[in-house]
């Protein structure tokens, strides 16, 4: 093999069950680990953010033969081993067994690894996951990406209670059909707890949010281009494409209630759900008709309106 490979691994040390993984991305997750390592065998524990500049990690195999199989696999492939198209360097560990952590994503915790199953990543938006795990209590940071499990989410809760309740009642399930593009079929939710407790959202984007931070810098580009395709229908906009109406509220002088809005937008059709809430430091709503015609009625006569003189509008 090359010299890139002598710097890559010892060869004279001792097979373990425990690997060893050297120049990692600073900001690797434990998720991206266990993408690169699953496919040699069963995994049972890994210990991330090790070392002075925390970019090692250790991961622990069920079985010395699996360990062995993935070291004997880079040593001799030509490919090496990457995260985030950065080389990762692998060896044998000393030890042989992680002492003091858990299996990952078997213990509970206040933030959920999603898998999004029979979607691309454009298909699903991220208001889109913050509006269907808020049914179960306060969102305060949503973090997405895709991996070669497919397009995945972290979703951060206040606590370890309201992220299980949402696990119990939405792993397995589909999100509704009418959150979802008119061309997408389906979309299964597949989740597990993640070893994160707290996100680190460097900015507002299509890709990231921190719900408890409106003074987070936005960036305005991913933004504009992701709000509108996961409500429309085969990409298009919004506003002629969709039966569910995305309001901002501004100028707000009065509280924002259901029932206010319900009154209001009642009086353009039969409205089956309105969803209200916060982000970038406004207040939102998401209000459902049941067909778009409708809809888009509403949307043209209530559109920069105030509800209340003075108040707030649309």
């Amino acid at each position: 093999m090359s010299s890139s490979g002598q710097t890559q691994f010892r060869y004279t040390q001792t097979p373990s069950k425990v690997v060893h993984l050297r120049n990692l991305p600073w900001e690797c997750v434990e998720e991206e680990l266990i993408d690169l390592c699953k496919r040699f065998g069963k995994i049972v524990n890994t210990k991330s953010n090790v070392g002075a500049n925390r970019n090692q990690a250790f991961v622990e195999f069920a079985d010395l033969n699996q360990a062995i199989s993935m070291v004997s696999y880079y040593a001799s492939s030509s490919e090496p081993a990457q995260i985030r198209g950065k080389t990762v360097y692998i060896q044998y560990s000393n030890r042989h067994e992680i002492v003091n952590n858990q299996s990952p994503g078997d213990v509970p915790g206040n933030v959920l690894l999603v898998t999004f199953e029979g979607v691309e990543s454009h298909e699903v938006s991220i208001d889109v996951i913050h509006l269907v795990f808020s049914a179960f209590g306060f969102v305060h940071k949503i973090a997405t990406f895709e991996k070669a499990a497919g397009f995945q989410a972290l979703v951060q809760f206040t606590d370890v209670e309201t992220a299980s309740a949402a696990r119990s009642a939405l792993d397995g399930r589909s999100i509704p059909r009418y959150l979802l593009s008119a061309h997408v079929g389906s979309c299964s939710l597949r989740m597990s707890y993640s070893a994160h407790t707290d996100l680190n959202i460097k900015f507002q984007s299509h890709r990231s949010r921190d719900y408890t931070n409106p003074y987070l810098p936005v960036n305005q580009t991913a933004m504009d281009g992701s709000m509108q395709p996961a409500l429309g229908a085969d990409g298009k906009k919004v506003e002629s494409q969709s039966n569910v109406l995305l309001g901002l509220i501004e100028n707000m002088q009065y509280a924002v209630t259901v029932d206010v809005l319900h009154t209001v937008f009642s009086a353009y059709g039969t409205v089956q759900k309105i969803a209200i809430f916060e982000k970038n430091g406004s207040t939102q709503a998401l209000i459902q008709y049941s067909d778009i015609p409708t809809a888009a009625m509403a949307k043209e006569a209530l559109e920069g309106h105030c509800i209340y003189d003075g108040g707030y509008c649309f």
